[in-house]
């Protein structure tokens, strides 16, 4: 399938849907748990929500710290293609974000779009928005 706009984001059931909300029934459990406790199992109750809370933390970061990584990747890469394709440097004015989102334009379309996101202040999603030639990246995860 060719990659566009509509379907260029990825969703992984099992970690978007199922892992997220079993973790939140985790810590809402665990929370009602607590309230309902005796003072006898309080302990291993409040345990169960110190569990749930680090499961809940580690959902977040395991998620974000390799996004954040491929998104320097993705920075590095793109400023690479607009120096191979122009001879100049790509503005420091442009936000990482913006950068993400004129890795899906063409080469035949990145310099004039990277102007234009620069000079309009562009967000990543109207940086897409205006991309006429898809060039999907397919190891974005």
């Amino acid at each position: 399938m060719e990659q566009n706009l509509k379907n260029h984001s990825r969703w992984v059931l099992g970690y978007h849907l199922v892992l997220s909300v079993a973790t939140i029934a985790l810590l809402i459990g665990s929370i009602i748990n607590v309230v309902n406790s005796t003072k006898e199992n309080l302990y291993s109750a409040t345990l169960l929500v110190l569990v749930a809370v680090i499961l809940l933390l580690m959902f977040v970061f395991i998620r974000t710290f390799p996004l954040k990584t491929q998104d320097r990747a993705i920075r590095a890469e793109e400023k690479l293609r607009y120096f191979i394709l122009t001879g100049k440097a790509l503005s420091s004015k442009l936000t990482t974000r913006q950068i993400i989102g004129l890795r899906f334009a063409s080469d035949e379309e990145l310099v004039a779009l990277a102007d234009k996101a620069e000079k309009e202040n562009l967000s990543e999603k109207a940086i897409k928005l205006e991309i006429k030639n898809w060039k999907a990246d397919n190891y974005r995860v």
